[in-house]
C-alpha cells in the first residue's frame, strides 16, 4: 500500500506545519488529485483516508468515478483544471465542485446546467505570471463574486489559485498570500463570510508554504500517487 504510506508522510507533514503557525488540523482537506492516474489508485487513496479527490478533465473524471461516490459517505469529487463551456453540462452532474470557475460566461452556463442541485463553486484568482487561468485582478474577481451570488443554483465556496511554478520560496508565498487578502476583500464586500471561507492552495511542491499562508484546501498529486503514468 505504498499510496497509503505516502498519505501517512503527507499527514506528518501538515501537522508539523499547522504546529509551527498555529493551525489546527482540521481546518484543512488533504485532496488527492488523481487525474490521469488509474481508478485502483483512487481505491488505495481512499483506504488511506482520502475522501477529496480531484480531477483536471471533464471526460476523464466523470467516466473513472461513475459509481465510485455511491456507497461511499463522504466522498467528493472537484473539477480544478480549466472547464470549456460546451462541457459545463456534463461537468455540473458530475462534479461536486467546480473549482475552476474563471470567467464570466462560465458562471452563467453553469448556472443553467446545474439542473435541480445548487452546484459548490471556487472563483479562480490568477496570482502569478506564470499562471495559466483565473479572474485577473480584484475588479475582475469582484464582478464575477457578485454574478455567481446572483444564481441560486451556484454556491460560491471560496477561491482557489495556483503559484507560479519555481523555486522561489518568496514568489509563493506572494501568490498566497494575494489570494488570502483577496478572501478577506469577498468577505467584507459580500458577506457572509462562509461563502468564501475555503482557500485551495498548495501542490505538492509547496503545500507547507499554504498552510503557513491560511489554506483550507490542499491539492496533492505526485506526493500521494507518485508520477502520472
Amino acid at each position: 500500500m505504498l499510496i497509503a504510506e505516502n498519505i501517512a508522510k503527507i499527514e506528518e507533514r501538515i501537522q508539523k506545519a499547522c504546529a509551527v503557525s498555529g493551525r489546527k488540523r482540521e481546518e484543512i482537506t488533504l485532496m488527492g488529485v488523481s487525474k490521469f492516474h488509474p481508478i485502483e489508485f483512487v481505491e488505495e487513496a481512499w483506504q488511506g483516508g482520502i475522501r477529496c479527490f480531484g480531477e483536471s478533465r471533464v471526460r476523464e473524471g466523470a467516466e473513472k468515478f461513475e459509481g465510485f461516490r455511491e456507497g461511499r459517505s463522504g466522498a467528493e469529487l472537484h473539477l480544478i483544471g480549466t472547464l470549456q463551456r460546451n462541457k459545463a453540462k456534463t461537468a455540473a452532474v458530475a462534479f461536486d465542485c467546480i473549482q475552476s470557475l474563471d470567467r464570466e460566461n462560465l458562471i452563467g452556463e453553469l448556472a443553467k446546467c446545474a439542473g435541480g442541485k445548487v452546484l459548490p463553486v471556487l472563483l479562480e484568482l490568477h496570482t502569478g505570471e506564470e499562471s495559466k487561468s483565473g479572474f485577473v485582478g480584484l475588479d475582475e474577481l469582484f464582478s464575477a463574486a457578485e454574478l455567481a451570488l446572483g444564481f441560486s443554483s451556484l454556491r460560491p465556496r471560496g477561491l482557489m489559485t495556483m503559484a507560479p511554478f519555481t523555486a522561489d520560496t518568496e514568489r509563493i508565498r506572494a501568490s498566497f498570500r494575494l489570494l488570502a487578502k483577496a478572501q478577506k476583500e469577498l468577505e467584507r464586500r459580500f458577506p457572509p463570510a462562509e461563502n468564501w471561507s475555503c482557500l485551495s492552495m498548495g501542490m505538492s511542491g509547496d503545500f507547507e508554504i499554504a498552510i503557513q499562508e491560511g489554506a483550507t484546501l490542499l491539492r496533492i498529486g505526485s506526493a500521494i500517487f507518485g508520477e502520472r503514468l
